[in-house]
């Protein structure tokens, strides 16, 4: 009984809202947001006749995309695109030196080109779009980019400034098409494009070799597909419909490509695609088989393609960059075995761990170097006396070390015995004999740490030299493979583990990186080493062709460095720095070119007069919607409960 009453209900309001959209469209009816629409609004579509959003009728459409409003609206989008182009292309070649983050990203486009491997905080998109640039309009990869001020010379730099500015005059336009299809109206979308078009700080951030003009290019590409998407909701699987849909993908896998923060634009258009689900599942006339298909859809194009074009970006990065080059370093051994040049390229060795072989040890942190140590001693004042252990961040002779028992009764014959997880060792530096020591005294730098030194002679020392190797996930048995095991080395006596703090000593310790033995016995990249190199001539060699990881490794890897290494990103001394809320109100500028009058001196900041009118148009707006929400809320009558599926059928 309730249901029949609540369906009549239904029917009821149904009815008068038909008729009160009839007095309004001249006895129009408004189509189903549906691909199961009749014949007739199939046509009628097709003619263009689509509804907005608020249920107006298709004559307003028309009346807005009007023969003289549709030539005002061409001459203005023409008129955006070249006050854009002029105004970003003008004087590309000026300055003729290298001028502020140019020194880093058009290195890095140089490196593409030579096939270089490096190391950087982003992913690798618009690296690898500068250096396609650079070789497409004849730049051969050999200037240094070493710092700003250096003359460019005879070098073809243009060709990469050029890209970048073309790619930052795109924003005008694409502003332009995105407030047009908000508002239908061409003179609010003008006036927006003009206000990019005019900014005096998206002018010169888009003229010079930087990520900055790319990323803004697919975000802004992202929005405006957004946009159009949503215009197609009344025409459903239709060819412009999934045309949009798929490019809102692409520069969403663009954006992040290029940078992080480009997850802020998926954000966006996620929430907008969750609130156009949700308001496709409150639609009654449309069926659940229907909606998993709009579901699917948006999976499809805004997640699984954007997906796979990401990792296909990385898998380009990694097959282009095979030659081994400043960023091994800041890699796993494993992954540097894969980079021609390299040391462990198509090199041989043991593949387990064994008593009385030769190996290097390397910390998995970013740029942890490889545990070293050499004749000079700690000073007087800094803990005991003794020889210094540090971490260097270059191959060396010095990071040689001698695995040996705990009761020094190596085999001396037959095949050596394989060192396990759980084993107690000693490791013996192989240039000065003195073995891996740890004590009570303070650490140089960190305080809470233990000291390391070097201890003994020949391999004799005392109880201080004896180290328990921990494969890091292993059990008590498992074998230490060459590359692979991630291992930790426990100090017997005082329970601490060797630890590399990422801390540069002083010039007595040759700046070197620190190495302590931490009490501290959480799992870190600063804890955790893994065997490189492996000499023992009683063990077979294996290629380390067959320890290469795979591709799933190697993008994991990569993703876990690059987050590293911008949560570990702070100003250098005496760098200028600005804060968060510095920008938005244009507190300052940054100097990308000039040190003294008689240079060509290039400042970015933004037009005063855009910025802060800006500002207050955002505060303008909270207002204007608050106190609009007030007077609709005051207005309306009230309506009835809302059906529910469940209570309809």
């Amino acid at each position: 009984m309730a249901k029949k009453k609540c369906v009549a209900q239904y029917n009821e309001e149904c009815s008068m809202l038909r008729n009160r959209r009839g007095q309004m469209n001249t006895g129009e009816q408004s189509p189903v947001s549906t691909h199961h629409e009749s014949t007739q609004e199939d046509d009628r579509l097709s003619e263009g006749d689509s509804q907005s959003l608020n249920g107006t009728s298709a004559q307003h459409d028309q009346g807005i995309y009007s023969p003289n409003n549709e030539a005002q609206s061409t001459a203005f989008f023409l008129l955006v695109v070249l006050l854009s182009f002029s105004t970003r292309l003008y004087k590309i070649m000026e300055p003729p030196h290298v001028c502020w983050d140019e020194t880093h990203f058009g290195k890095m486009g140089s490196y593409y080109i030579n096939r270089t491997f490096f190391f950087d905080v982003h992913p690798p998109l618009g690296k690898m779009l500068i250096g396609l640039a650079g070789y497409m309009t004849g730049y051969d990869g050999t200037y240094p980019f070493l710092k700003p001020g250096d003359k460019y010379e005879h070098h073809n730099y243009w060709g990469m400034r050029g890209f970048c500015a073309s790619l930052g005059s795109c924003l005008p336009p694409f502003a332009y098409l995105t407030v047009l299809e908000l508002s239908q109206s061409p003179t609010a979308a003008l006036i927006t494009a003009a206000v990019l078009a005019f900014d005096t700080g998206c002018i010169t951030i888009s003229q010079y070799i930087l990520l900055d003009p790319i990323l803004m290019f697919f975000i802004m590409g992202a929005v405006l597909s957004m946009v159009k998407f949503n215009r197609q909701r009344y025409r459903p699987f239709s060819a412009p419909w999934w045309f949009w849909l798929v490019l809102t993908g692409v520069n969403l896998s663009g954006a992040l490509g290029v940078k992080f923060v480009g997850l802020f634009v998926i954000l966006l258009v996620g929430m907008n695609t969750a609130w156009d689900l949700w308001s496709l599942l409150g639609d009654l006339h449309l069926s659940l088989i229907d909606f998993g298909k709009h579901v699917l859809s948006r999976v499809f194009g805004l997640i699984l393609l954007p997906l796979f074009l990401y990792v296909t970006i990385f898998a380009v990065h990694f097959v282009v960059l095979n030659k081994s080059g400043p960023g091994d370093g800041f890699f796993s051994s494993a992954f540097q075995s894969r980079l021609i040049g390299n040391n462990l390229h198509n090199a041989s060795m043991p593949e387990y761990l064994a008593y009385g072989s030769i190996i290097t040890v390397k910390n998995l942190r970013i740029a942890g170097g490889y545990l070293h140590s050499h004749w000079h001693l700690y000073p007087e004042g800094v803990g005991a006396k003794q020889q210094q252990v540090t971490a260097y961040l270059h191959k060396d002779y010095n990071n040689m070390w001698l695995v040996h028992r705990s009761n020094d009764s190596d085999a001396q014959s037959g095949e050596p015995d394989l060192v396990r997880h759980g084993d107690i060792i000693q490791l013996e530096h192989k240039e000065t004999t003195r073995n891996l020591h740890s004590h009570l005294h303070e650490a140089p730098l960190t305080k809470k740490h233990f000291q390391v030194t070097g201890y003994g002679i020949n391999g004799t020392g005392d109880p201080n030299d004896l180290w328990q190797v921990e494969v890091c996930g292993g059990r008590k048995g498992d074998l230490v493979k060459v590359l692979r095991s991630k291992v930790r080395f426990l100090h017997r006596a005082t329970g601490c583990v060797l630890y590399s703090s990422g801390k540069t000593l002083p010039k007595w310790g040759w700046e070197q990186v620190e190495i302590t033995c931490s009490p501290y016995l959480k799992e870190t990249p600063n804890s955790q080493w893994n065997i490189e190199d492996h000499i023992n001539a009683k063990l077979p060699n294996i290629s380390l062709s067959v320890l290469k990881p795979h591709f799933l490794e190697i993008l994991l890897e990569s993703h876990i460095v690059m987050i590293r290494g911008n949560s570990g990103l702070k100003p250098k001394d005496n760098e200028m720095n600005s804060k968060p809320w510095h920008w938005p109100i244009n507190y300052q500028g940054l100097r990308f070119s000039g040190v003294n009058e008689t240079e060509y001196r290039v400042y970015l900041l933004g037009n005063p007069v855009i910025w802060w009118l800006n500002l207050v148009s955002l505060g303008l707006y909270v207002v204007i919607v608050a106190v609009a929400s007030l007077l609709l809320a005051q207005a309306s009558p009230a309506s009835p409960p809302p059906i529910s599926r469940q209570q309809m059928f």
